[in-house]
């Protein structure tokens, strides 16, 4: 097994990068699968050093629950934005900078909840606190800040502490 481990020092990661070219090379031949699988294999071979503290994923399954809402998350959000952005006036929206208090002690988990915010059409994240206790968000159209930091922290956070931590 301690082989294996240093031969793949990243299976996660190896897979990732196997299906991303497959996907990118958009095309599932044996030889696109052979390379990828190579780039898969090399990649995190050669990074290893750079990684010495990997995190370890406590529930790695739940990430398909967590894309899951993000991508349902981001349809959504895309038609919320289109519609304030079409027939909300300028004078009738109220942005807002929310302060998102955190639970996550991993700068991994941090880094993901932060790039899902971004990623979600409506909401920025700004900024890390020095400590990593908190992100600053800003929202297009938030009338109640509370409610946007407690759907970032039930939808968002919770799920990445499950996974994480």
């Amino acid at each position: 097994m301690r082989i294996l481990r240093r031969l793949v020092p990243h299976p996660i990661l190896t897979v990732l990068l196997t299906l991303s070219w497959l996907f990118l090379a958009a095309s599932w031949t044996l030889n696109s699968l052979l390379f990828g699988l190579g780039l898969g294999l090399i990649i995190p071979f050669v990074t290893q050093p750079y990684w010495p503290n990997r995190p370890r994923l406590r529930k790695p399954l739940m990430i398909a629950e967590y894309l899951a809402v993000v991508l349902w998350d981001i349809v959504i959000a895309n038609v919320i934005v289109a519609r304030i952005v079409l027939f909300k006036r300028n004078a009738d929206r109220q942005p807002n900078w929310v302060t998102v208090p955190l639970d996550l002690k991993s700068p991994e988990a941090i880094t993901m909840l932060a790039g899902t915010i971004t990623m979600t059409p409506g909401t920025l994240t700004a900024d890390v606190s020095s400590e990593g206790h908190a992100l600053l968000v800003h929202c297009l159209d938030a009338p109640d800040p509370e409610a946007v930091r407690d759907e970032i922290k039930n939808s968002y956070e919770r799920r990445l502490k499950e996974i994480f931590e």
